[in-house]
């Protein structure tokens, strides 16, 4: 059996070219958004519009490239291989597991967007929602309605987590079945030994950098969201300086969380706020339209996989516009930028795990608890539209943060069932926080597991100054296109460790009798 790789977090693991690039590229970065935060805004604002419409085709045909790559690996007989060899055991319970990798990939996201998104596709269609036109699909609000989580589904599905597993796949399977340690430098010199050094360090500081933009963007909009939850409670006003203070301190929670390390600190966290989440979930779905609830969480699975070729191909091509690139574009790009940190943490927690339980695991049950998720926070918001006494698409369309609260207004007990919303928010803020912290210091050290408790500390703290600046220079606008341009280039790597994955996992198969 392969035992785990890791090392003792010494300086012998020190990368100063990885390390001192990524700080000195993110430290820019953060010198611009603060000093000049007007120009900062406005050159966000016109990378983040080339780089969608040149070249959004390319991160659609990516993600789709890797959503079939994860299906193949997990139907093939490839699926047996199991990572650790074939007397590993996983280290963690299958609840535990899921709940770790779950909290570290979209917690932030589900509660931000969950009200958001369906009610921004229903009132916003874009004009693709009937350029093809289909008999089977009801006209008007209802079309507007049921097309609205096929997107949302699509934004949030298969795609997104396919991305994760395709990344944590290749990770595990070098530093469980080869031995070496848990980085993507390590993974492409396995998989193409002709890469130059030079070329590994340039891609993890690239890693290093698309990480802590992408948590950095969750962090803004979390608290841009405990902003709005905290103005709704006790008056405390919405502004840039309150959400950077309110970054200090939870950063500075999550500084607290990394420091304790994986099982005391990040292991507890996402346990907690997993159960508070559906808990919250549970609320909402008993107090609201259960009935209209459990019917459209069919129906949308169906309209998704009806309808799964053509969104998952859209590319906005005969109905020119920019709603694509600032949703679909958008998401697609942050998925790519959170990879190398959540590829590397359901990594480093997957020991022991066939190829096609991680596949599964990773896959299909976060994306069915998303689903469920979206259905049961969407719809009731759309039922509230429909059926009930509306004015969210209105509230919505104002503030994308006030949206969740705005919903659960509508709602008995809305003063605690919003109190638990600011806590669970904050509680994926911290575990997000500190995951990319941990995952960062791995990077910065060659992927050595147990790096040093300062570089954990250092990535913590850059994280949320970063978070801080963007919100200070553009908003919400600025945490997307740091996402985005830092996912961009990222996908070229995710193309190439898939190729280097499959052709490795392949002559591992064992012939067949």
């Amino acid at each position: 059996m392969a035992s785990q790789p890791g090392g003792s977090g010494s300086s012998d693991n020190f990368k100063p070219t990885v390390f001192f690039g990524a700080i000195g590229l993110i430290g820019i970065l953060i010198l611009f958004a603060v000093l000049n935060a007007g120009a900062a805004g406005a050159g966000f604002g016109a990378v983040q519009s080339y780089v969608t419409h040149s070249f959004g085709w390319f991160l659609v045909l990516t993600v789709n490239i890797l959503l079939v790559a994860a299906v193949w690996l997990a139907v093939s007989r490839a699926g047996d291989v199991r990572l650790g060899g074939k007397g590993a055991k996983p280290h963690y319970s299958m609840l535990t597991w899921f709940s770790m990798l779950f909290s570290a990939g979209m917690g932030i996201g589900l509660l931000f967007y969950g009200v958001a998104e369906p009610v921004m596709h229903f009132s916003n269609p874009p004009v693709s929602a009937f350029s093809n036109p289909d008999a089977a699909l009801p006209r008007g609000l209802a079309g507007n309605a049921q097309h609205a989580m096929g997107l949302t589904f699509l934004h949030w599905g298969l795609h997104a987590w396919a991305i994760y597993a395709i990344i944590g796949l290749s990770l595990a399977y070098i530093a469980y079945n080869r031995n070496l340690t848990l980085s993507i430098g390590s993974f492409l010199q396995e998989a193409f030994p002709r890469v130059p050094g030079w070329l590994v360090d340039v891609i993890d500081v690239l890693a290093i950098t698309a990480t802590v933009c992408g948590v950095a963007a969750s962090l803004g909009f979390g608290s841009a969201q405990i902003n709005a939850g905290l103005n709704l409670l006790v008056g405390l006003p919405e502004g840039g300086m309150i959400q950077a203070i309110l970054i200090a301190v939870i950063t500075g929670l999550a500084t607290l969380s990394v420091a304790l390390g994986l099982d005391k600190g990040i292991r507890r966290l996402s346990e907690m706020n997993m159960s508070l989440a559906v808990l919250l979930a549970a609320f909402v779905f008993i107090a609201g339209p259960t009935v209209f609830l459990l019917d459209a969480f069919v129906q949308n699975i169906g309209y998704y996989f009806q309808r799964f070729i053509y969104l998952s191909t859209w590319t906005e091509t005969y109905t020119p516009g920019d709603w694509q690139s600032g949703w679909t574009i958008f998401y697609y790009a942050w998925w790519i930028s959170w990879s190398p940190f959540v590829g590397i943490f359901i990594a480093r927690i997957s020991y022991g795990r066939t190829i096609r339980e991680f596949i599964s695991g990773v896959l299909l049950v976060p994306t069915l608890f998303t689903f469920l998720w979206m259905t049961i926070f969407g719809d009731s918001a759309l039922h509230i539209e429909l059926f009930g006494a509306g004015g969210l698409s209105e509230a919505v369309n104002e503030s994308m943060p006030d949206a969740l609260f705005a919903f659960l207004a509508n709602y008995p007990l809305a003063q605690i069932a919003s109190g638990a919303a600011i806590i669970i928010v904050a509680t994926f803020f911290v575990t997000s926080a500190d995951s990319g912290a941990l995952v960062t210091a791995m990077i910065a050290s060659g992927g050595h597991q147990h790096a040093g408790f300062v570089p954990r500390v250092t990535w913590a703290i850059a994280i949320g100054v970063l978070a801080g600046a963007l919100l200070w220079s553009g908003g919400t606008d600025a945490l997307q296109t740091a996402a985005i341009v830092t996912g961009m280039p990222f996908a070229l790597v995710l193309l190439a460790m898939v190729a280097g994955l499959l052709r490795m996992v392949r002559r591992e198969i064992p012939p067949q009798d």
